[in-house]
């Protein structure tokens, strides 16, 4: 609590705003909630590819979500699990690989034939194709390292006013030095409690990502809203509690069947993102 405590004063210091009211870019209005894209439209396409973004952007999800590690040489790389050879024809762990060798690795056969070839993206590739008014989930599969350069590349890419970073306490920490005005969504003892939503008001964050459950307090979203703080959930692929889950006030759930999502929440009225430019 000490630790949270002291983000949250560093929060204070720096300005740390509230994006409780819509974030302009342009005349676009980053949306409010919506569906948001698991590492993509990882249930067509391999996830935390290029592929698997433009297809979400495509069907119009309002925000997408995905994993960044590092390389051998420190380059920011899209990645889940702790190796690579879920999704990968390699081996190993990412950081045991130097970029360019990643690079060479098909990242997309696994998942169909006609994927094959797909690459590992960096993380610049991966912003290079977001639309400016899609909000980005940015998990860190890392440390302090991580955290310090993925919020660097951020602001140097223009993306403060969309891009999170998904981490714990210490990254978050880590990352405001490098770049205060870096949004962050706890991570630290994730979960779907009280004690949670009162941990993320305290230290002065701007998103939650309740997890688990199938249903959530619409007390605690309502407490959530009223400090300005942002509300995602992790995870669910079922229409029945995703219909449940807006209705308790969650505004961004996370899924993999984007498509089939997505025309769920189109019968609530919640408009499909429609791209602006950057």
């Amino acid at each position: 609590m000490k630790k949270l405590l002291t983000i949250m004063s560093v929060a204070l210091l720096v300005g740390c705003f509230s994006i409780r009211q819509p974030t302009l870019v342009g005349h676009a209005p980053m949306p409010t909630r919506g569906i948001c894209a698991h590492r993509g439209a990882s249930d067509t396409h391999p996830e935390n590819t290029i592929a698997a973004f433009r297809e979400a952007i495509r069907l119009g999800a309002q925000m997408i979500e995905f994993d960044v590690a590092l390389s051998k040489d420190g380059e920011l790389v899209l990645m889940h699990d702790r190796t690579i050879d879920r999704t990968t024809n390699g081996s190993g762990r990412p950081e045991d690989w130097l970029l360019a060798d990643l690079k060479k690795l098909d990242a997309g056969s696994w998942k169909n034939s006609r994927f094959e070839g797909e690459r590992i993206p960096t993380l610049g590739e991966a912003l290079d194709v977001m639309p400016g008014n899609i909000w980005l989930n940015v998990h860190l599969k890392g440390g302090v390292e991580l955290a310090k350069k993925t919020a660097h590349l951020i602001a140097s890419k223009n993306r403060l006013h969309q891009a999170f970073l998904a981490c714990g306490a210490d990254s978050a920490s880590a990352a405001k030095v490098v770049e205060s005005r870096i949004i962050i969504c706890n991570m630290e003892r994730q979960a779907n409690t009280l004690q949670y939503v009162d941990q993320t008001i305290e230290s002065g964050f701007e998103f939650i990502q309740l997890l688990g459950g199938g249903k959530v307090d619409p007390a605690h979203t309502e407490r959530l809203r009223q400090h300005g703080i942002r509300i995602n959930y992790c995870c669910t692929n079922d229409p029945a509690i995703l219909v449940r889950l807006f209705e308790d006030g969650v505004e961004f759930p996370l899924v993999d069947r984007v498509g089939e999502m997505l025309e769920s929440a189109d019968k609530l009225g919640i408009p499909r993102l429609e791209r602006a430019n950057r």
